[in-house]
């Protein structure tokens, strides 16, 4: 039996409020709490709607962080600038945070954080490489698009390189390929001020798994 794909699946928030109860889709009770969440590929689309968020919260509070959560790979350059330069523009920081990938321009977007306000959960993955572009038309056309990409591709390393503290060169030769680091690596590198590490962890023994006990740990298992 095949199991049918649901898409577009947002799970819903019931509160209980003074009026009665009220529904939220979970994003929009995350932005009651100044939480943005980037996890599909830039493009128009999301970026419209992240600046949006950006900007509202903005106008609500300009003192009070706003969190930007990203796991994505990336995408439009041109869309991710747009993101980028909200972020530099208003008032509140934004810490940036990263879990799962963060690549191209998603990586732009998590260095352009706050600085001291940049983080990455442990078993992220970030990756960063120089814009590219397919080309397609006559030559003057061609021309023109890879004047443009030289263009964007010099800004984007211009962006990374003052972010991370690099020197241009560096990042302009690192870039050349795609260029993958652990948490710690971008740690190193810039990208992130800090890996999130968990306050402790709950350790399972085999034999409580193959025993059918709880697993649970009585706290000497913590580090």
């Amino acid at each position: 039996m095949e199991i049918p794909r649901i898409e577009n699946l947002i799970p819903m928030v019931v509160e209980s409020t003074n009026r009665g109860e009220r529904a939220f889709d979970i994003y929009s009770r995350l932005l009651k709490e100044r939480i943005i969440f980037l996890g599909t590929p830039v493009d128009d689309q999301i970026a419209n709607v992240i600046i949006a968020q950006m900007l509202f919260l903005d106008y609500e509070n300009k003192d009070q962080d706003i969190r930007l959560y990203i796991n994505s790979p990336g995408g439009v350059v041109y869309s991710g600038l747009a993101v980028y330069d909200t972020m530099q523009m208003i008032r509140p920081d934004v810490a940036t945070y990263c879990m799962g990938m963060g690549a191209s321009m998603a990586a732009v977007l998590l260095a352009g954080g706050a600085h001291g306000k940049r983080f990455a959960l442990p078993n992220a993955r970030i990756m960063i490489h120089q814009g590219s572009a397919g080309f397609r038309g006559n030559v003057p056309d061609i021309e023109v698009a890879a004047r443009e990409t030289i263009s964007l591709t010099t800004k984007l390393t211009e962006i990374l390189a003052a972010h991370c503290g690099q020197p241009y060169d560096k990042v302009k030769r690192d870039t050349e390929r795609d260029y993958y680091l652990t948490a710690q690596e971008a740690k190193e590198y810039g990208l992130v001020d800090e890996v999130l590490e968990p306050s402790h962890t709950l350790a399972v023994s085999p034999s409580a798994l193959t025993s059918g006990g709880n697993g649970a740990s009585n706290g000497s298992d913590r580090r």
